[in-house]
């Protein structure tokens, strides 16, 4: 028996769940006892037997063709994200497996003055979502973005930086979607499995997301914070990749220019400045005063 994960399986049934018969052109007849479609009419709408498409979800064939992935995915409406992971859960590369955690992720030394000189919010962020390293004004947009924190973690269980996203849930899905398409299908790595596990106990919002498979590339986005000290604060966010890198991004925030969230942002700036202490002389002796 394939003892591997099912992720292939996982991934359609939990897709297919998401499609209503209507989404797609079925007529609804009867009570239907399965949330969204039904196995077989997935397999009609991709033009494959409905017993094929029973082995896919349950395991039992784990190397269908691209071109049968592909009719599925049109099936289940996937959008190209979602299809490219489709196809990315199908390889004929054996899964090799992992008895030790990999290396910790570490920073370039050529971006710490880098973060240091940039007027915006900036951090570096793992491809587990760990940030790595963050400037001065990164924490004074939020004190969790520190080098050792998480965002999952962040984000879904301290009650402070849910504060600070108005729209959490929304900001929420694109995180969690973020973070499956970041790990692909490296869902059996020790760090996925350690993040995935405790925010599964931890928090109901990411155990039901998590089950939507939902799939969303690391990308810009329009933010809006919630800040103590500034209130609303609308941000730019770009994710860029650090060449030579396995997955590693620098996440920068940044207004639109010369309007008030530029100012809004100025003003916290200048909370982070350091206070210069006063300038002292030392005091001359008494033989090297000019009389």
């Amino acid at each position: 028996m394939d003892e591997r994960p099912n992720l292939l399986g996982e991934y359609l049934r939990a897709r297919r769940e998401l499609v209503t018969p209507e989404q797609v052109g079925l007529p609804v007849i009867g009570v239907r006892r399965v949330p969204g479609l039904r196995r077989e009419e997935v397999s009609m709408l991709a033009g494959i037997s409905a017993d094929y498409y029973l082995r896919l979800e349950q395991g039992r064939d784990r190397k269908p063709s691209p071109q049968v992935l592909e009719s599925i995915a049109g099936a289940l409406q996937l959008d190209p994200e979602g299809t490219s992971y489709l196809l990315s859960l199908v390889s004929d590369q054996p899964r090799r497996r992992r008895r030790q955690r990999p290396a910790a992720e570490t920073v370039p030394p050529r971006l710490a003055g880098l973060l240091a000189g940039l007027p915006f919010p900036a951090f570096v962020e793992g491809r587990f979502f760990d940030v790595l390293a963050a400037n001065a004004l990164a924490t004074a947009l939020s004190p969790r973005l520190v080098a050792g924190a998480n965002r999952l973690r962040d984000v879904f269980l301290d009650p402070a930086e849910q504060a600070l996203f108005p729209d959490w849930e929304l900001a929420t899905l694109g995180l969690t979607a973020g973070f499956r398409e970041s790990i692909g299908a490296d869902i059996d790595d020790p760090r996925a499995i350690e993040l995935v596990g405790e925010l599964s106990m931890a928090s109901p919002r990411f155990q039901q997301i998590w089950a939507r498979h939902d799939i969303l590339p690391r990308q810009g986005a329009l933010m809006r914070f919630d800040h103590p000290q500034v209130g609303e604060l609308i941000l730019h966010r770009e994710k860029l990749a650090i060449t030579g890198t396995k997955g590693l991004m620098l996440v920068i925030y940044h207004p639109d220019p010369f309007g008030e969230q530029a100012e809004k942002l100025a003003l916290l700036a200048s909370a982070t400045l350091p206070t210069e202490p006063p300038i002292t002389r030392p005091a001359r002796s008494a033989g090297s005063i000019g009389i």
